[in-house]
């Protein structure tokens, strides 16, 4: 059942959905030209159904009202339940399906699905730098805000230029809000006034003071004295292993261009010699060091330390690009772990982390395109982008292009432009500018919808500015 404007396309993707999967069907051309204003009231008047029919699926958009009762009086009656006397049907074969009709076949195959992504196996260690530069309140402020992200562990990022003499105010704040806490310095007059505040872990521990780590009575993380001397990082950890130091291992990082890929294979080689430890890696070396967005990048890594058994991942988010890392990494922890615990790869899983493009484009084909700018009848606007183009349609209007401003200029040239006030060419505008932001993107756009930017994506209120008439009299 639809509309007259979506006809073609329908029949089109009803044709390839039913090949598929191997039912027959036929469609119902209601007597209305938009499907979404199709209600289950109306329909009681209007349904024909085949009698070779066992199904009969309504526009999504029936959804809202099928299960509404037809009147205060017969609360038990429902409109499903109407219908399906009218279809001779059971009620539950009267089904609402998707809104548009290009997800007809997934809808069908049951593709749209939900995976429980509530299990992981990795600590985030949220780094805030250079701490002591900021006040206590700033960084119990930061501190929330990276745990609403994700972070399980703060790490307080300590000046190596001069030493903070309240740094034990810091760590104490901190600790009084819940959170769990590392110290990020070499200054032993700081690690141990962070201890005593409360810090449980102590980046990092090598040859310079490992002495000095006997004492502290944490955890502590042990690191090589130069980076590809894993020998250096077996002395440390024999070392505190005699004297009973809880400890975690991190053979270090390196950026691309200094090592990248033969550090990789030091996690590996460490995980070999120390099966029984906790590994960390520190993966903001590479996110804060290279210019690309940093979604894809956290998501291989946090990939990287699942397969590798390393079970603590140290990041930041200093440069703009690597901004809402912690997220990131939040999201990509449990995409991880449940692709390797299941055995399949992370893909249909969830796409929050498909920000710059879209899972799955939905296009109209030329024939449905075309049948939709013929068939309207009215003066509003609609609005389609896909290949590259910007589709501009109304009453004896169909302008294409990739340029807003270009389009707005053609379509103020029309004498059908005279309902374009004020309120409606911002409207046409603000729509016009996010439909060529996904031509340019590959990225699917619907008119009065947010674009869908994975876990950036902020939902548009759909704000009204009043209308005014363009011709005033006096």
């Amino acid at each position: 059942m639809t509309g007259k404007l979506a006809e073609i396309a329908l029949r089109t993707h009803a044709e390839e959905a039913a090949t598929h999967h191997q039912v027959r069907h036929s469609v119902q051309v209601a007597p209305i030209t938009v499907a979404a204003l199709i209600t289950p009231k109306w329909l009681t008047r209007h349904l024909v159904v085949p009698s070779a029919a066992t199904h009969v699926i309504l526009p999504g958009y029936c959804q809202a009202a099928i299960d509404d009762p037809v009147n205060a009086e017969q609360p038990e009656m429902t409109w499903r339940k109407r219908l399906a006397e009218i279809a001779n049907l059971p009620p539950e074969n009267i089904v609402c399906g998707p809104n548009d009709c290009r997800d007809l076949d997934a809808w069908l195959g049951g593709k749209v699905r939900s995976v429980e992504l509530t299990e992981h196996s990795i600590e985030i260690i949220a780094e805030i730098n250079h701490a002591p530069r900021l006040s206590v309140e700033e960084v119990v402020r930061l501190a929330a805000a990276l745990r609403d992200d994700g972070a399980d562990r703060i790490d307080v990022g300590c000046d190596p230029s001069r030493q903070c003499l309240q740094i034990g105010d810091y760590v104490k704040a901190l600790v009084d809000e819940g959170h769990r806490v590392s110290i990020d310095t070499f200054d032993s007059q700081e690690t141990v006034a962070a201890v005593r505040a409360g810090a449980s872990l102590v980046l990092s521990v090598n040859a310079s003071n490992r002495n000095a780590a006997t004492q502290w009575g944490c955890e502590v993380v042990a690191i090589p004295d130069t980076p590809d001397d894993l020998e250096s990082l077996d002395t440390t950890v024999n070392f505190l292993g005699e004297h009973n130091v809880a400890m975690r291992l991190d053979p270090i990082l390196e950026p691309i261009g200094f090592g990248f890929g033969a550090s990789l294979l030091r996690y590996v080689e460490t995980r070999r010699r120390y099966p029984e430890h906790a590994i960390m890696m520190g993966i903001g070396n590479l996110t804060e060091l290279t210019d690309v967005d940093s979604a894809g990048v956290n998501l291989i890594l946090l990939a990287l330390c699942q397969e590798f058994d390393v079970n603590s991942v140290l990041t930041t988010q200093v440069i703009n690009w690597a901004r809402s890392s912690i997220k990131e990494c939040d999201i990509a922890r449990r995409l991880v772990h449940h692709s390797i615990e299941a055995g399949v790869p992370p893909k249909r899983l969830s796409d929050q982390l498909v920000t710059l493009r879209d899972p799955k484009l939905r296009p109209y084909s030329a024939n449905a395109l075309e049948a939709l700018a013929s068939g309207i009848r009215d003066n509003n606007y609609r609005i389609l982008a896909q290949d590259g183009v910007v589709h501009l349609i109304s009453a004896g209007v169909h302008l294409t292009g990739d340029e807003p401003f270009g389009m707005m200029s053609e379509l103020l040239s029309m004498p059908q432009s005279k309902n374009v006030d004020v309120s409606h060419a911002f409207y046409l505008g603000f729509e016009l500018a996010k439909a060529k932001i996904a031509a340019q993107l590959g990225k699917q756009y619907e008119q009065d919808q947010a674009l869908q930017w994975g876990y950036l994506t902020q939902e548009e209120k759909r704000h009204r500015i009043p209308r005014q008439s363009r011709h005033r009299r006096d």
